[in-house]
């Protein structure tokens, strides 16, 4: 039917025609991603509270400054959690890392805190895979809206992700940073 010679040069000029595609689906992805984070910029505050666990129904109000890094792909959120007259400080910091994305809450597993070891902007939502020692499980961060932002925390019950943490966060409107303007 068809000669060696033909079916190779047909596979050669497949991958030729499929390394600059897949290189644009990255760029897209990046470009995707970049878009996501760069959303989560300014100043957002609201109510969450404890599901699950020993501490349930325990209740809480976050004030959060996001910001996008200018040379890279990410996000961080640093402020404070109060509950009644007690308060935390609260920072999360993650950056690309290869195909996904690595970093850390509060001062990450090392500490008192725990690492992010994954991680994928789907949609409107990012995924991240969370560790600590033993512990595993996923935060989700999802814009509801242009100013509305929910995240859950969920950890792993045997083969199960269980919530544990849910909260709703309003940006201020006036906090958005817009181009160059900071």
């Amino acid at each position: 039917m068809f000669s060696h010679r033909f079916v190779s040069a047909s596979a050669i000029v497949a991958l030729t025609l499929a390394l600059p595609l897949a290189n644009a689906g990255n760029a897209l992805a990046t470009s995707r991603d970049k878009v996501f984070f760069s959303s989560v910029s300014g100043q957002w505050k609201g109510p969450g509270e404890i599901v699950a666990g020993k501490y349930k129904g325990t209740k809480f109000t976050c004030n959060l400054t996001g910001e996008t890094p200018d040379d890279k792909i990410g996000m961080s959120l640093d402020g404070s959690c109060r509950v009644g007259v007690f308060s935390q400080p609260m920072k999360a910091v993650v950056a690309q890392a290869g195909s996904g994305y690595k970093g850390k809450f509060l001062d990450g597993a090392a500490g008192k805190g725990l690492d992010i070891v994954s991680g994928s902007v789907r949609g409107n939502s990012v995924v991240m895979g969370i560790n600590r020692q033993k512990l595993n499980g996923a935060m989700v961060a999802r814009m509801a809206s242009d100013n509305t932002m929910n995240i859950t925390i969920s950890v792993k019950v045997g083969e199960t992700l269980v919530p544990v943490i849910g909260l709703t966060l309003q940006r201020d409107p006036d906090s958005i940073q817009v181009g160059a303007i900071k």
